[in-house]
């Protein structure tokens, strides 16, 4: 693995980490902003808790656990996406620099939301990233070319001992006994 994986996934990470651990420790911190992002949410989808605290405390579960996952490596594709998709709603909730009236506290707010957009683009390119190994499609178009490869050539090999041997049989018929 390269130095780069090695030092960046933690870095992106990190950012989760924290936020999630404080978000599942004191939910009620974060409810308030959540709250018209978390209600249209829950009501459209039943699996989602019907309490914005119980919302954002497993919106920051998703987020430690799956950052822990990036940061040492394990299953680091699937983590990236699952913090991605928890990014959206946290960026959402807590950045909505339009409905800021001051200018300075819409150009802080602004600043957060860019930052948060940036750091999804870190997380889809993780969730890209291959790891300098061919992907799992490659992987199998290439083995299904190679089985095509093998049966043409038992299917010329066959035609190719056939031929002689029905000759010979044709041969050996024609022969008295």
């Amino acid at each position: 693995m390269s130095l780069l994986r090695v030092l960046g996934r933690p870095m992106l990470a990190s950012m989760f980490l924290t936020g999630g651990l404080n978000s599942v420790r004191d939910p009620k911190e974060v409810a308030p902003a959540a709250e018209p992002v978390v209600q249209p949410v829950t009501e459209r989808v039943s699996a989602l808790p019907d309490r914005t605290e119980q919302v954002v405390r497993l919106n920051g579960a998703v987020q430690v656990a799956a950052g822990l996952m990036l940061a040492t490596g394990r299953m680091p594709r699937p983590a990236a996406l699952a913090i991605a998709a928890t990014l959206v709603p946290t960026t959402l909730a807590g950045h909505r620099f339009w409905e800021a009236e001051d200018p300075s506290q819409r150009a802080e707010q602004r600043i957060h939301f860019f930052k948060n957009m940036s750091m999804l683009g870190g997380l889809l390119i993780a969730a890209d990233d291959t790891g300098a190994r061919p992907s799992v499609v490659w992987r199998g178009s290439h083995a299904a070319r190679g089985l095509r490869r093998d049966a043409g050539l038992v299917r010329r090999s066959v035609r190719a001992t056939t031929g002689p041997a029905a000759a010979a049989g044709r041969v050996r018929a024609k022969l008295p006994v």
